[in-house]
């Protein structure tokens, strides 16, 4: 599923929704984040889960079933559930965890929305550094401070135009999991830089492009990332070029400037480091 460029804009009504639907969450996830008495547990995946991104998404779908009955959604905890309207809502409550789970403040709560002409909503929350991004077709994207983000207190994203690959900046997301083809290549080329919120720090001029690679990012984790990165001016794909939400789960975003030197540069290179080559012994 590809950004539509030439679907009609969404409802402005329905931006301020999600903005504050988010808002709600942040808000639930950063209270959550200072207590001591949650818990975590492994899901089936080997991934972490808490409490409080259950309780968060839970808020979340709540809501959505007040505002919005016929439309479908999609969390990470609680699965799919199917709606009427052909329109769905997809929820991360917490993207991050590990973090979260370490007393990192480096998570995010994020809320995707797809109808009948593909990507059409995208917010990301940062609670705990108090800035949002919020994103709707043919309505731009934009930078919203605060414990309680609203539109009318936003500015527009602004990216970098870098036009010259050497020495970008490039957030860098997992590198555990990169192989070292693909991190050797970056490294020569670009300034690599640990990830501390990728998608904002592309729409606020930070950097000028970002790389997740290693084990496959969940549909949730790059949902609002068409609509963000388009609406800023930007160009998001996986590292082979295909449609972020129809490829491999690998990420690339840029100013959309340096986005095709980076995919000559990373073509035909391994995405995933090979864990069974590893000698335990070393």
């Amino acid at each position: 599923m590809d950004y539509a460029f030439d679907a009609p804009p969404v409802d402005l009504e329905l931006l301020d929704f999600a903005v504050r639907l988010a808002g709600r969450a942040g808000q639930m996830s950063a209270q959550g984040f200072f207590r001591e008495d949650w818990h975590s547990r492994l899901k089936e995946d080997g991934t972490e889960v808490t409490e409080i991104d259950v309780a968060v998404e839970e808020l979340i779908r709540n809501e959505l079933s007040r505002q919005a009955p016929d439309d479908g959604i999609f969390g990470e905890e609680g699965g799919s559930t199917s709606g009427s309207s052909g329109r769905r809502w997809i929820i991360d409550p917490i993207n991050g965890t590990t973090y979260f789970t370490h007393r990192v403040p480096l998570f995010s709560n994020d809320l995707a929305y797809e109808d009948e002409y593909g990507p059409a909503i995208g917010v990301i929350n940062m609670p705990l550094s108090r800035h949002m991004v919020a994103a709707a077709r043919g309505l731009g994207c934009w930078v919203l401070p605060g414990s309680a983000p609203d539109l009318r207190s936003g500015t527009r994203a602004q990216l970098t135009e870098r036009s010259s690959l050497g020495g970008a900046r490039t957030m860098m997301h997992n590198p555990a999991g990169w192989p070292g083809e693909l991190l050797g290549a970056l490294h020569r080329r670009v300034l690599l830089l640990p990830s501390t919120g990728m998608i904002a720090a592309l729409v606020t001029g930070r950097v000028d492009a970002g790389v997740i690679a290693g084990p496959p990012m969940g549909y949730e984790d790059v949902a609002p990332m068409p609509v963000i990165v388009t609406e800023a001016g930007g160009r998001v794909t996986d590292l082979h070029g295909a449609p972020v939400l129809e490829g491999d789960m690998s990420v690339l975003v840029t100013n959309g400037r340096l986005h095709e030197e980076f995919l000559r540069l990373v073509h035909g290179l391994p995405h995933s480091r090979d864990y069974r080559a590893l000698d335990d012994g070393e």
